[in-house]
């Protein structure tokens, strides 16, 4: 390991150990430090790193802090990250949607309140009669971080925004060149929503697996095409 390593190491340790909360300030920089046995570059280095993944916030004249370290706010790093996949893993992605999404759909049958449930038809039916593609797909990344959301696990919620929002283009693509994409992508929604008001998690998530995989087996079938 690295003497910056080392010094992230440590201030991770930190706050695992609880001597550093959420939003606590920092000691000075020279006093951390000598305290850990570091030069002053080292330490600046690794506040910089953690900085970047939203662990430590630098506040120019003030200090610097830990975070909230809300599970959004971590995963947000993770977004990051996934953006630099290339489109031959898209499938990747939308794998694991299809093992992650389903299970939040089932979770919010049981938790997400019955007002929020029927907004999700509020803004279906916001879409009107022929939406476009791009307007489908906005209200497409509404609809599934709503439902992710009504799971009532941040961390799930996270994952499935970070994923979710890395098949936008995947899903833009089918919407454009898939004979009535548009029109199943509602159903399928629609199919979801009424699960989920009727307390059926069961059939909430059999109808999640089936929207995913409906993407995910046409962008399959199209990668092999163009072989």
């Amino acid at each position: 390991m690295s003497v910056t390593d080392d010094a992230i190491e440590a201030i991770k340790q930190m706050i695992v150990d609880g001597e550093l909360r959420p939003g606590d300030r920092l000691p000075r920089e020279a006093d951390l430090a000598d305290r850990l046995g570091l030069s002053r570059n080292s330490l600046r280095e690794a506040v910089r790193a953690l900085s970047l993944i939203h662990v430590l916030d630098v506040r120019q004249g003030d200090g610097t802090y830990v975070t909230s370290l809300e599970p959004a706010l971590l995963m947000d790093a993770m977004g990051f990250v996934v953006d630099f996949h290339r489109d031959d893993t898209v499938l990747q992605f939308l794998e694991v949607r299809r093992i992650l999404e389903p299970e939040a759909t089932a979770m919010a049958a049981l938790t997400m309140p019955k007002h929020d449930i029927d907004e999700l038809a509020v803004l279906l039916d916001s879409l009107g009669d022929r939406p476009t593609v791009e307007q489908l797909v906005v209200n497409d990344l509404e609809f599934h971080h709503r439902i992710a959301a009504g799971s009532g696990n941040q961390v799930l919620c996270s994952f499935v925004d970070s994923v979710s929002g890395r098949t936008q283009r995947a899903r833009t693509w089918r919407g454009i060149t898939q004979e009535a994409a548009v029109e199943r992508t509602l159903t399928e929604h629609r199919a979801i929503q009424r699960a989920l008001s009727d307390r059926q998690p069961d059939v909430a998530r059999a109808w999640a697996t089936v929207h995913i995989a409906g993407v995910e087996q046409w962008i399959r079938q199209t990668l092999v095409e163009q072989i």
